[in-house]
């Protein structure tokens, strides 16, 4: 399992053409929605015991959070009174623990295969997906983000390799 999470943590972080599993598998590269959908699809294949949660967190992001956590560009797209994001993770069952898997960016941490890794954003108010984790996100980020400022931000995140 723990070789199945690096593979997805070391895809490039950028969108692909098509937001979704397909998408990311045909390009080889996703974003925290479509790298995260991936790897709950596998793990609920072949480590149904893990029993993948997928969360978002919506968050509020500074640009000094954003120079501290993504680097200054990602920074530069940040206006200086910040913007609301919606992150994804997905949480696995493990040894009688609910632990966190984050394989967000190639240059995030590997999963040591026990224990949480940390979540790629900064703090914010989490919320387990229902049966329709894309509808989730979309409602949330019509809810909180402003696509005029958070789109640039997506985008400066993909040249953070």
């Amino acid at each position: 399992m723990a070789e199945v999470v690096e593979a997805v943590r070391l895809m490039p972080y950028g969108r692909p053409a098509a937001r979704s599993v397909q998408g990311a598998l045909a390009e080889w590269r996703g974003t925290c929605s479509t790298k995260h959908a991936l790897l709950a699809a596998v793990l609920t294949e072949h480590w149904p015991h893990t029993q993948p949660r997928l969360i978002h967190r919506v968050y509020r992001c500074t640009p000094e959070d954003a120079a501290r956590s993504f680097g200054p560009l990602a920074a530069a797209a940040v206006p200086q009174e910040g913007l609301w994001d919606v992150h994804r993770y997905l949480t696995v069952e493990l040894n009688g623990n609910r632990i966190v898997i984050d394989v967000t960016f190639p240059s995030g941490p590997a999963w040591d295969g026990t224990g949480s890794m940390p979540i790629a954003c900064g703090p914010g108010t989490d919320h387990v997906t229902g049966s329709d984790p894309d509808a989730d996100k979309r409602a949330l980020e019509e809810a909180y983000c402003d696509p005029r400022v958070r789109e640039p931000f997506i985008a400066a995140l993909s040249c953070r390799q």
